[in-house]
């Protein structure tokens, strides 16, 4: 295994410019940094620049492991639908971008840690296809949108239990069956991409995680373990082993 540090590729999002006030800028939620750097990691911030595969390809070829984050809900054209009023903002060149960064890792079999959008995006990527609004098209399922608000701005109020998969990595990793999570999301994961195996559920059968079907480290999760690290070490251990699994790549 190699003493250098893992370089972890991590796409941006679109902030939009404020005539008057501010440009056009790129970011990304320090927490998810913060994780990466805390298990030894380099995270490698990747600008949204699809126009220049170029460059892209040139940050690419330099990283040992990809990490997508939570963000914005993923356009509906990616997986053969049109927008609806369900679907909320999007990020386009985020979409080509991580589209683009996770056809490099699967090709080139480096580890994939994904969370919420990440497991989406990935699904699409593979293949799948997504709910636009769970709520709203799978009607008995649960609320799952616990995003942060003033009375409640807490990322880290655990929504409700996952049920993992006996004998799968994602068992392995989380050290137990029954996992309580927090839940940020609206989107999920509707048709299974054909590569991927879901390892998680939500108690109404929500897909909460999957990876991947070969001994690549592909793995992905709905919630935000980024914001759970500290008190519950299952958590503390998906960055653990994919740091791992990218110093050894």
């Amino acid at each position: 295994m190699s003493s250098r540090r893992p370089v972890i590729g991590i796409a941006t999002q679109t902030l939009p410019a404020v005539p008057g006030e501010r440009q056009a800028c790129w970011l990304m939620g320090r927490s998810y940094i913060e994780e990466l750097r805390k298990v030894g990691a380099v995270p490698w911030v990747i600008p949204l620049v699809p126009h220049d595969p170029d460059t892209l390809q040139e940050i690419f070829n330099r990283l040992d492991g990809v990490f997508i984050t939570g963000g914005v809900d993923v356009d509906p054209s990616r997986y053969g639908e049109p927008k609806t009023e369900l679907c909320g903002t999007t990020d386009t060149d985020r979409d080509a971008v991580e589209i683009a960064l996770l056809k490099h890792a699967l090709a080139a079999k480096l580890p994939v840690l994904a969370v919420c959008r990440g497991i989406q995006i990935l699904n699409v990527t593979c293949g799948g296809t997504l709910y636009q609004d769970v709520h709203a098209q799978v009607p008995a399922a649960l609320k799952h949108d616990f995003f942060p608000t003033p009375d409640r701005p807490s990322r880290k109020y655990l929504a409700h239990d996952i049920t993992v998969k006996a004998g799968s990595r994602m068992r392995n990793i989380l050290g137990d069956t029954v996992v309580p999570v927090n839940s940020m999301h609206h989107q999920a994961i509707k048709d299974l991409a054909p590569r991927l195996a879901a390892t998680a559920f939500a108690p109404d059968g929500i897909i909460e995680g999957v990876e991947g079907t070969d001994d690549q480290y592909l793995v992905a999760v709905q919630w935000h373990p980024e914001e759970l690290t500290e008190t519950q070490p299952g958590m503390a251990r998906l960055f653990t082993t994919f740091a791992q699994a990218a110093s050894a790549a």
